[in-house]
């Protein structure tokens, strides 16, 4: 797992930024928040590995229920800023550039 450092001015207002939001209060990771709807998100999490999948879908059901609870997670298992992996990126880059290959053979 890669490690994120804050360094500099902006890696620590990332870092400031990050925390406000409050996804992470929930256990969330930056990537569960990308929008379901889209059909690039919906194929990424189609081709992830089926742990990463259960992992997701757990990390989202909890914040549902905390939510619903109106609490948070205790601050120990907040996800930090250090540790929030951004797994679904590669698939979601690489999809993206399936899109744009077929956008561009319908074109011609």
């Amino acid at each position: 797992m890669a490690v994120r450092q804050a360094t500099g001015f902006m890696g620590s207002l990332r870092k400031w930024a990050y925390n406000l939001s409050g996804f992470n209060k929930y256990g969330l990771r930056h990537d569960d928040l990308l929008n379901n709807m889209r059909a690039d998100v919906q194929e990424a999490v189609r081709r992830l590995p089926q742990h990463l999948v259960d992992e997701r879908n757990f990390r989202l059901i909890r914040a549902m229920q905390l939510s619903l609870t109106k609490s948070y997670l205790p601050k120990e298992e907040w996800t930090k800023w250090e540790e929030d992996e951004r797994y679904l990126q590669p698939y979601l880059e690489e999809v993206q550039k399936e899109m744009e290959e077929r956008a561009e053979w319908n074109t011609k």
